[in-house]
Parts: structure tokens; sequence; C-alpha cells
């Protein structure tokens, strides 16, 4: 189905999967959700994945044709796959994982009654921790996002002329991003998370709260996405905050920089300053075994000593992290909040996001992609942080 390179990244994966579903003593983990797939098969397909507790894993694809392997059977329907399971000598479940948070109440319950546990637990959840930790090979794939992702914003200030509007900059900048190799899709986890290829916020936009659990909002162009860009017109004094996507391969790279047009308050540049001390601050504080509580709430601090507490994560709203892990979605684990349990890891990835909004003028701050090391933390995501004239 795969290369030899990726055949051995997929293997890791099985074995980290396996030994997480034995800690819940799950006996079998069947997955169909497009991220979870690719994850475990490095493609997409319509159908499931079956993996037991020991040995190998279980291909069942409805579509497209062509896809082989030794373990590979073509199904029109789920029903199939007990019967199927049996002739390879494949015990049925005594506990089954199901993708519950992401499932269709239909599928989740259809796909229970035709394995019928004796218990079924969720495998999103067991998932999403075992995708915190990236193997070489996804490190690898960051790598390549985070190059492209650099090569499109040195792009950036070609796409500005005199009189545009956010919606008009954006529509040039995901041009270059096309340009560059952008996949084009940008994957987030949860219910309501709608985005397209990032988000530029302009002056008073930036204050605008918006139903979606990002960092900051924007009105959007219509009520059906109110996210990001609105038609606000490039005008002297205002920032434009970039924060597109970093997708230039399936793994995703979170990067943001701000630009001005014209000269912006005193009060922009110092928050911005600040900004990039928070992140300097954290960059010495984290490495594995660090509570990820402890780089909010030292962000917070941060801002709060500067008074800029009130500026700080939004205005009208303000975000309650100040950072997320990063991968096949842009909103992975961990997240940095005052509430999170979670402790850094050595092979984590998060995008760390300390911004400012600044009434009539805009949003100001900086994004970069981090990968945690054995005893540091490596910015993958690396371009000019200052703020860049337009």
């Amino acid at each position: 189905m795969v290369s030899k390179e990726l055949r051995a990244d997929l293997q890791l994966k099985w074995q980290r999967i396996q030994q997480a579903m034995q800690m819940v003593n799950a006996d079998g983990c069947l997955l169909s959700v497009d991220v979870n797939l690719f994850y475990t098969t490095g493609q997409i397909f319509s159908g499931y994945f079956y993996l037991p507790s020991q040995g190998e894993p279980c291909f069942f694809v409805k579509r497209p044709n062509g896809i082989t392997g030794s373990n590979v059977e073509y199904i029109r329907k789920p029903e199939q796959i007990p019967a199927l399971l049996a002739e390879k000598g494949i015990n049925q479940p005594n506990k089954l994982l199901l993708e519950a948070d992401e499932l269709s109440y239909n599928d989740y319950i259809r796909l229970q009654q035709l394995f019928n546990p004796k218990e079924t637990g969720n495998a999103t959840t067991l998932m999403r921790n075992v995708r915190m930790v990236k193997t070489p090979w996804e490190i690898s794939q960051f790598r390549i996002s985070a190059k492209g992702h650099a090569a499109t914003y040195a792009e950036i200030p070609s796409c500005y002329r005199p009189g545009i509007t956010d919606l008009e900059f954006q529509y040039e900048i995901e041009n270059k991003m096309r340009r560059q190799g952008s996949i084009g899709i940008f994957r987030a986890f949860g219910a309501n998370m709608d985005i397209h290829m990032g988000s530029i916020l302009a002056g008073d936009n930036a204050e605008a709260p918006s139903p979606f659990d990002f960092a900051l909002g924007g009105q959007g162009m219509d009520p059906s996405c109110p996210l990001g860009a609105n038609g606000t017109i490039l005008k002297e004094g205002t920032s434009v905050m970039v924060d597109m996507a970093g997708n230039y391969s399936a793994y995703l790279t979170d990067m943001t920089r701000v630009y001005a047009i014209g000269k912006l308050p005193e009060l922009a540049y110092k928050a911005h300053q600040v900004s990039l001390t928070i992140q300097h601050e954290i960059e010495n504080m984290a490495r594995p075994g660090t509570p990820c509580a402890d780089l909010y709430n030292l962000a917070f601090q941060m801002a709060e000593r500067e008074g800029l507490a009130d500026y700080f994560m939004g205005t009208k709203q303000q975000a309650k992290f100040v950072g997320h892990g990063i991968g096949l979605q842009i909103n992975e684990l961990p997240v940095l909040t005052p509430r999170s349990k979670e402790l850094l890891e050595e092979n984590m990835t998060f995008a760390l996001e300390p911004k400012f909004v600044i009434p009539g003028t805009g949003a100001v701050g900086v994004e970069n992609s981090y990968l945690v090391t054995n005893n540091a933390v490596e910015k993958l995501t690396l371009f000019e942080e200052n703020i860049i004239q337009l």
C-alpha cells in the first residue's frame, strides 16, 4: 500500500496504538475518520482500519478501487467485517474502541451492534493522545510545511496594493500559497470549526468575537462563516495579522505575522514586543516535563505585569489559551490553558501564539510552531518576527 519508509513509520504508530489499547484493556480498535485513516495507513479511503491489540491490522476498503496489500479486503458494507476477521483467525473483541466523538449516532450504533462487544470505548480520545507525540517521519513532514510556510510569507509584501481590502489581500496570499505547494485543506478537530486556508484580521475586525474556538475571531464574509476577513480597507494606521495555513504537507505548521499600513500607535509596538518577550521566556521554560498550564500562566502574568491583560488574546472575547498542539489537524493536543493537566513530552509539536488586540488598530503578536526536543524546544517556523511595514 505504501513505501518502505512510510511502512516502517506506520508500524511504529500501530505499536503505539496497541500499547495504548492494552492500557485500557481494549481488544480491538476500528477507525474510519479521515485523519485517523491517514495516520494509520498513509492514505485516505472510504472504509475502515481495524487493529487488534496484538498482531497485524486489517484494511476494509469500499473505495477507491486499486488499493492492494496482504491485509486489504474490499467490502460493500461494514456488516461484512466480523466474518472476514473470523476468517483471518481474529477473535471478536470483548472491548471495542470506536470514534465516539466523531462518528454520527447512526454509524456508532450500527458498528456497536454488528460487533456486539461486551464493552465499547472511545477511540477518539485514545487516538488524540497517541497522536500528540510525533514519529521521526511526521517531524520530517512538519519541516516541509515550515519551509513552504516561510517561503509564502516572504512573498506577502508583494500582495499589497494601496486601497485594497483585507479580502483582496487574502486572495493574493492564497494564490501564493497554492503556487508554493499548499494542499489547500486546513483540517480542524471538533464540531463547528469551519475555516478555509487561514485568517486575515485588519483593524477593528480583530475585535469581532467568533463562535469558533480559535485564538481570535473576526466577522468573516458572511454570517454562515463568521471568522476572519470581512472587507476592511487596509488604511493608514491599520495592523494586518496574517495567520494562514502551513499545509504544505499533511502535517500543519501554524505561524502568524503582523504587517502594518503606515505607522501604528506606540501601544501596538509595545504589545508586539511583549508578545516576543513572552515567546522568548516560554522558549526558555519549555522542555519535557513542563506543565502546559505553567506556560499559559507565565504568558498571562507577563501580559498583566505590562498592563496589557485587557488586550491579551482578544478584547470583547478573550481566548483562555496561548497555544495548542499541531499535527494532521491544526488544533491537536496538548492545549496551553490554565486548566491543562498535560506535561510536555519529547517529540510533541505545538504552536505558541501570545497575541494582543489594540482597539482602533488591530491585532499584534506572533505565532510559531515548535518541536519539543530531549531538553528544550526547537522553533520550526523561521521568519522575520517584527512588525513588517507594507
